[in-house]
């Protein structure tokens, strides 16, 4: 007989008992079966369907709506048995799509949450790392750890996407506009590349912090780090990915991230709007024309307004040339653009 855990009711916040994941697309059926699923950690369809008082086909009907969706998935070390993602992460994917609507969902969210907290506490470790396969499966994972990031997404690119170009990338856009942080590292074959340009021009206009690198390792998104999805080499069933909870291996791809990121070079938007790889130790010629300026007297906005360029643009470009020469003043500044000759050459 099949082990069940000690699961506690969970009581919809409608006082009516409607079932609320309604709003984000879920029948009753289906929320019933996630709530179970939650409770109980993982669990076999023959489980689920004595739980729920359903036809076995009738559960495994359920269960693959509730796969298509991103809520659930099969495990990759026990053909057959069930798992239910993370709430958190999962549900908080739909509800930013549709928040204004969804009070009452988020708060159901909250309450799974908090039960798959409580009572997967300490999750079985080939239920870490999920294997998504199928080009529009890996598409919508990818998309929803966008959408479900609070506060950083972190990426290395390649010259060749997977499944999402650059161009079809709007979870990207949503979740910016949102407030995520974004640092991006990509292949230099990315700036070459059809749309090239005009993707990293949107995504430095949205303020993403984005470097350069020859070649990255690896394909890789990693959100809030506690989250991340690699590739798996394609094969006759088209892409496949592995999404990876938190874990030594996430941690590792994390510290892969870092070191990358720490090799590359800033890429910035030049006066006329478009992204140049910037130098790591040295002024360009626009550098050396705003030092010149403001050592001339010019406030920022006279600059701006002389060079014809934005005054957020000459604010970013002094806040480099400080970093650059290891000061905390602009009057240090000056004596260091003499110092180490910027302005001479900017003369010449």
């Amino acid at each position: 007989m099949a082990h069940f855990r000690h699961t506690r009711v969970l009581r919809s916040p409608d006082p009516e008992g409607v079932p609320v994941l309604g709003a984000i697309g879920l029948d009753d059926a289906q929320e019933a079966a996630y709530r179970a699923l939650v409770g109980l950690g993982a669990a076999e369809v023959v489980d689920l369907s004595r739980r729920l008082g359903m036809p076995e086909d009738e559960a495994a009907r359920v269960l693959r709506l509730l796969e298509r969706q991103g809520l659930v998935a099969q495990s990759s070390a026990r053909p057959g048995r069930w798992v239910a993602a993370p709430p958190t992460v999962a549900l908080g994917a739909l509800l930013t799509q549709q928040r204004h609507q969804l009070e009452q969902a988020e708060l159901t969210a909250a309450v799974l949450a908090e039960e798959y907290r409580g009572e997967a506490a300490e999750p079985s470790a080939h239920d870490l790392v999920e294997v998504v396969t199928g080009a529009s499966a890996v598409a919508h994972r990818f998309n929803q750890l966008q959408l479900g990031a609070e506060k950083e997404v972190c990426a290395l690119v390649t010259g060749t996407p997977m499944v999402v170009s650059g161009m079809e990338n709007t979870a990207e856009e949503r979740a910016a506009e949102r407030g995520v942080g974004f640092r991006v590292v990509v292949e230099r074959e990315v700036i070459s590349g059809p749309n090239g340009i005009a993707e990293l021009t949107a995504a430095l206009g949205r303020e993403e912090r984005v470097r350069v690198v020859d070649r990255v390792p690896t394909k890789l998104v990693v959100a809030d780090g506690s989250l991340a999805m690699v590739p798996m080499a394609r094969d006759a069933g088209g892409p496949a990915a592995l999404v990876v909870h938190g874990s030594g291996l996430l941690d590792s791809l994390m510290a892969l991230f870092e070191s990358v990121w720490r090799e590359a070079l800033p890429l910035r938007l030049d006066t006329g709007g478009a992204p140049y790889e910037e130098s790591p130790d040295a002024p360009d010629a626009v550098d050396l024309q705003i030092l010149s300026l403001l050592l001339a007297g010019l406030t920022d906005a006279s600059v701006a307004k002389q060079l014809e360029v934005g005054l957020r643009t000459v604010q970013r470009r002094v806040k480099r040339l400080m970093e650059l020469a290891d000061v905390t003043t602009r009057l240090q500044l000056g004596w260091h653009a003499y110092e180490r000759g910027w302005v001479e050459r900017n003369h010449h």
